[in-house]
Protein backbone atom coordinates (compact mmCIF):
# COMPACT_ATOMS: atom_id res chain seq x y z
CA UNK A 1 0.00 0.00 0.00
CA UNK A 2 1.35 3.43 -0.91
CA UNK A 3 1.29 6.42 1.45
CA UNK A 4 -1.38 8.12 -0.66
CA UNK A 5 -3.90 5.25 -0.62
CA UNK A 6 -6.80 5.38 1.80
CA UNK A 7 -6.34 3.15 4.81
CA UNK A 8 -9.02 2.07 7.27
CA UNK A 9 -9.30 0.54 10.72
CA UNK A 10 -12.08 -0.25 13.15
CA UNK A 11 -12.69 1.71 16.35
CA UNK A 12 -15.21 0.88 19.07
CA UNK A 13 -16.68 -2.16 20.73
CA UNK A 14 -18.63 -4.82 18.86
CA UNK A 15 -22.02 -3.45 17.89
CA UNK A 16 -20.70 0.11 17.91
CA UNK A 17 -17.57 -0.23 15.78
CA UNK A 18 -16.87 2.37 13.11
CA UNK A 19 -14.60 2.06 10.09
CA UNK A 20 -12.29 5.07 10.17
CA UNK A 21 -10.57 6.17 6.99
CA UNK A 22 -7.16 7.80 7.22
CA UNK A 23 -3.93 8.62 5.43
CA UNK A 24 -0.62 8.25 7.23
CA UNK A 25 2.87 8.92 5.95
CA UNK A 26 5.76 8.46 8.41
CA UNK A 27 8.62 10.92 8.75
CA UNK A 28 11.53 10.25 6.43
CA UNK A 29 13.86 9.96 9.42
CA UNK A 30 13.17 7.42 12.14
CA UNK A 31 11.83 9.23 15.18
CA UNK A 32 11.26 12.39 13.16
CA UNK A 33 8.48 14.88 13.82
CA UNK A 34 4.99 14.14 12.51
CA UNK A 35 1.93 16.35 12.06
CA UNK A 36 -1.45 15.12 13.31
CA UNK A 37 -4.46 16.83 11.69
CA UNK A 38 -7.85 17.05 13.45
CA UNK A 39 -10.62 18.52 11.31
CA UNK A 40 -13.75 20.42 12.16
CA UNK A 41 -17.46 19.67 12.43
CA UNK A 42 -18.72 18.21 9.12
CA UNK A 43 -15.32 18.75 7.47
CA UNK A 44 -13.15 16.01 5.97
CA UNK A 45 -9.51 15.15 5.50
CA UNK A 46 -9.49 16.45 1.91
CA UNK A 47 -10.01 20.07 2.99
CA UNK A 48 -7.68 22.83 1.85
CA UNK A 49 -5.94 23.27 5.21
CA UNK A 50 -5.28 19.54 5.61
CA UNK A 51 -3.98 19.23 2.06
CA UNK A 52 -1.76 22.32 2.35
CA UNK A 53 -0.17 20.83 5.47
CA UNK A 54 0.16 17.43 3.81
CA UNK A 55 2.07 19.01 0.92
CA UNK A 56 4.29 20.95 3.34
CA UNK A 57 4.99 17.82 5.38
CA UNK A 58 5.85 15.80 2.29
CA UNK A 59 8.31 18.43 1.05
CA UNK A 60 9.90 18.76 4.50
CA UNK A 61 10.29 15.08 5.34
CA UNK A 62 7.76 15.32 8.17
CA UNK A 63 5.27 12.60 8.91
CA UNK A 64 1.60 13.42 8.44
CA UNK A 65 -1.65 11.85 9.62
CA UNK A 66 -5.14 12.95 8.60
CA UNK A 67 -8.41 11.09 9.02
CA UNK A 68 -12.18 11.41 8.91
CA UNK A 69 -14.24 11.08 12.08
CA UNK A 70 -17.13 8.62 11.82
CA UNK A 71 -19.95 10.11 9.76
CA UNK A 72 -17.49 12.45 8.05
CA UNK A 73 -15.89 12.18 4.63
CA UNK A 74 -15.30 8.57 3.62
CA UNK A 75 -15.37 7.03 7.10
CA UNK A 76 -18.21 4.74 8.09
CA UNK A 77 -21.12 5.53 10.35
CA UNK A 78 -23.91 8.10 10.26
CA UNK A 79 -23.09 11.72 11.05
CA UNK A 80 -26.15 11.98 13.29
CA UNK A 81 -24.82 9.12 15.46
CA UNK A 82 -21.69 11.11 16.20
CA UNK A 83 -20.82 12.56 19.60
CA UNK A 84 -17.78 14.21 21.13
CA UNK A 85 -17.11 10.96 23.03
CA UNK A 86 -17.07 8.91 19.83
CA UNK A 87 -14.97 11.36 17.84
CA UNK A 88 -12.52 11.65 20.73
CA UNK A 89 -12.31 7.86 21.02
CA UNK A 90 -11.51 7.66 17.30
CA UNK A 91 -8.91 10.41 17.58
CA UNK A 92 -7.19 8.74 20.53
CA UNK A 93 -7.15 5.37 18.75
CA UNK A 94 -5.68 7.02 15.65
CA UNK A 95 -3.02 8.80 17.70
CA UNK A 96 -2.08 5.75 19.78
CA UNK A 97 -2.20 3.07 17.09
CA UNK A 98 -1.19 4.82 13.87
CA UNK A 99 1.44 7.36 14.92
CA UNK A 100 4.84 7.18 16.54
CA UNK A 101 7.43 9.66 17.70
CA UNK A 102 6.95 13.35 18.46
CA UNK A 103 3.74 14.92 17.19
CA UNK A 104 2.55 18.44 16.41
CA UNK A 105 -1.22 18.27 16.81
CA UNK A 106 -3.20 20.69 14.64
CA UNK A 107 -6.92 21.15 15.32
CA UNK A 108 -9.41 23.26 13.39
CA UNK A 109 -12.69 24.50 14.92
CA UNK A 110 -14.24 21.46 16.66
CA UNK A 111 -10.90 19.76 16.04
CA UNK A 112 -9.34 22.38 18.31
CA UNK A 113 -11.56 21.29 21.18
CA UNK A 114 -10.88 17.63 20.42
CA UNK A 115 -7.15 18.38 20.24
CA UNK A 116 -7.18 19.81 23.77
CA UNK A 117 -9.20 16.81 24.97
CA UNK A 118 -6.72 14.49 23.26
CA UNK A 119 -3.78 16.19 24.98
CA UNK A 120 -5.58 16.02 28.33
CA UNK A 121 -6.26 12.29 27.98
CA UNK A 122 -2.73 11.60 26.71
CA UNK A 123 -0.89 13.34 29.55
CA UNK A 124 -3.25 11.84 32.14
CA UNK A 125 -2.15 8.44 30.86
CA UNK A 126 1.60 8.92 30.30
CA UNK A 127 2.44 12.13 32.16
CA UNK A 128 3.69 15.42 30.76
CA UNK A 129 7.35 14.36 30.72
CA UNK A 130 6.60 11.34 28.52
CA UNK A 131 4.09 13.08 26.27
CA UNK A 132 4.68 12.65 22.54
CA UNK A 133 2.77 15.88 21.85
CA UNK A 134 5.43 18.53 21.33
CA UNK A 135 3.23 21.36 20.09
CA UNK A 136 -0.36 22.41 19.45
CA UNK A 137 -1.63 24.61 16.63
CA UNK A 138 -5.30 25.54 16.99
CA UNK A 139 -7.34 27.24 14.26
CA UNK A 140 -10.46 29.02 15.53
CA UNK A 141 -10.76 26.43 18.32
CA UNK A 142 -14.42 25.75 19.14
CA UNK A 143 -13.79 24.79 22.77
CA UNK A 144 -16.95 23.67 24.62
CA UNK A 145 -18.91 24.28 21.41
CA UNK A 146 -21.90 22.10 22.29
CA UNK A 147 -22.66 24.47 25.17
CA UNK A 148 -21.14 27.86 24.34
CA UNK A 149 -21.76 27.87 20.58
CA UNK A 150 -24.89 25.74 20.43
CA UNK A 151 -27.15 25.22 23.45
CA UNK A 152 -26.50 28.52 25.21
CA UNK A 153 -27.38 30.56 22.11
CA UNK A 154 -30.32 28.46 20.88
CA UNK A 155 -33.69 30.14 21.17
CA UNK A 156 -36.67 28.43 22.79
CA UNK A 157 -38.02 27.22 19.44
CA UNK A 158 -34.75 25.47 18.62
CA UNK A 159 -34.54 23.90 22.06
CA UNK A 160 -38.13 22.70 21.71
CA UNK A 161 -37.35 21.18 18.31
CA UNK A 162 -34.38 19.32 19.78
CA UNK A 163 -36.52 18.04 22.64
CA UNK A 164 -39.33 16.91 20.35
CA UNK A 165 -37.38 15.53 17.38
CA UNK A 166 -33.90 14.91 18.75
CA UNK A 167 -32.36 16.93 15.93
CA UNK A 168 -32.09 20.50 14.65
CA UNK A 169 -30.89 21.39 11.16
CA UNK A 170 -29.01 24.66 11.29
CA UNK A 171 -28.49 26.46 7.95
CA UNK A 172 -24.84 26.74 6.93
CA UNK A 173 -23.08 29.03 4.48
CA UNK A 174 -20.72 26.17 3.69
CA UNK A 175 -23.34 23.91 2.08
CA UNK A 176 -25.84 21.48 3.61
CA UNK A 177 -27.34 22.36 7.01
CA UNK A 178 -25.50 21.37 10.15
CA UNK A 179 -27.36 18.51 11.79
CA UNK A 180 -27.21 19.05 15.54
CA UNK A 181 -28.58 16.24 17.68
CA UNK A 182 -29.78 16.17 21.25
CA UNK A 183 -27.32 13.33 21.91
CA UNK A 184 -24.45 15.54 20.76
CA UNK A 185 -25.48 18.30 23.18
CA UNK A 186 -25.99 15.95 26.13
CA UNK A 187 -22.78 14.00 25.52
CA UNK A 188 -20.80 17.21 25.14
CA UNK A 189 -21.46 18.06 28.79
CA UNK A 190 -19.01 15.29 29.79
CA UNK A 191 -16.16 17.09 28.06
CA UNK A 192 -16.62 20.76 28.92
CA UNK A 193 -13.55 22.61 30.15
CA UNK A 194 -15.65 25.46 31.50
CA UNK A 195 -13.58 28.10 33.27
CA UNK A 196 -10.90 25.68 34.45
CA UNK A 197 -7.24 26.16 33.65
CA UNK A 198 -5.97 23.90 30.87
CA UNK A 199 -2.45 22.45 30.91
CA UNK A 200 -0.93 20.96 27.75
CA UNK A 201 2.74 20.82 28.66
CA UNK A 202 3.73 22.10 25.23
CA UNK A 203 3.81 25.34 23.19
CA UNK A 204 0.42 26.38 21.82
CA UNK A 205 -0.19 28.56 18.76
CA UNK A 206 -3.69 29.85 17.98
CA UNK A 207 -4.91 31.38 14.71
CA UNK A 208 -8.22 33.24 14.89
CA UNK A 209 -10.17 35.36 12.44
CA UNK A 210 -11.68 38.54 13.88
CA UNK A 211 -14.58 38.27 11.41
CA UNK A 212 -15.33 34.69 12.42
CA UNK A 213 -19.11 34.34 12.74
CA UNK A 214 -18.94 30.82 14.18
CA UNK A 215 -16.28 31.11 16.90
CA UNK A 216 -16.03 34.65 18.36
CA UNK A 217 -12.44 35.89 18.49
CA UNK A 218 -12.96 36.78 22.15
CA UNK A 219 -13.24 33.05 22.89
CA UNK A 220 -9.65 32.54 21.74
CA UNK A 221 -8.49 35.45 23.89
CA UNK A 222 -10.20 33.79 26.85
CA UNK A 223 -8.58 30.48 25.98
CA UNK A 224 -5.13 32.08 26.11
CA UNK A 225 -5.79 33.17 29.69
CA UNK A 226 -6.71 29.62 30.69
CA UNK A 227 -3.57 28.11 29.16
CA UNK A 228 -1.76 29.81 31.99
CA UNK A 229 1.21 27.44 32.33
CA UNK A 230 2.00 27.03 28.63
CA UNK A 231 3.92 29.04 26.03
CA UNK A 232 0.96 30.48 24.08
CA UNK A 233 0.79 32.86 21.14
CA UNK A 234 -2.44 34.08 19.60
CA UNK A 235 -2.48 35.52 16.08
CA UNK A 236 -5.61 37.51 15.19
CA UNK A 237 -6.35 37.85 11.48
CA UNK A 238 -8.37 41.06 11.28
CA UNK A 239 -10.09 40.30 7.96
CA UNK A 240 -10.26 36.54 8.51
CA UNK A 241 -13.48 34.56 8.80
CA UNK A 242 -14.00 31.12 10.27
CA UNK A 243 -12.69 29.00 7.43
CA UNK A 244 -9.25 30.66 7.11
CA UNK A 245 -8.65 28.91 3.79
CA UNK A 246 -7.59 31.80 1.58
CA UNK A 247 -4.14 31.52 0.05
CA UNK A 248 -2.71 33.95 2.57
CA UNK A 249 -4.36 32.07 5.45
CA UNK A 250 -2.91 28.75 4.30
CA UNK A 251 0.53 30.31 3.92
CA UNK A 252 0.31 31.66 7.47
CA UNK A 253 -0.81 28.27 8.79
CA UNK A 254 2.12 26.53 7.14
CA UNK A 255 4.56 29.11 8.58
CA UNK A 256 3.16 28.70 12.08
CA UNK A 257 3.28 24.91 11.89
CA UNK A 258 6.83 25.02 10.50
CA UNK A 259 7.89 27.22 13.41
CA UNK A 260 6.20 24.83 15.85
CA UNK A 261 8.35 21.98 14.59
CA UNK A 262 11.47 23.96 15.48
CA UNK A 263 10.63 24.82 19.09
Amino acid sequence: MTATEKQTFLVGEAGDSREIAFHHRPATEEGGIELFWMGGYKSDMQGSKAMALDAFAASSGLGFTRYDYSGHGVSGGAFTDGTISKWLEESMAMFDEKTSGPQIVIGSSMGGWLALLLVKAHIERVGIKKSRIKGLVLIAPAVDMTKDLMWDIFDQATRAELAANGIFRKPSEYGEPYEITRNLIVDGEKHLFGDRLIQTGCPVRILQGVRDDSVPWQASVDLVSRLAQDDVRLTLIKDGGHNLSRDEDLALLVRVVEQATMI
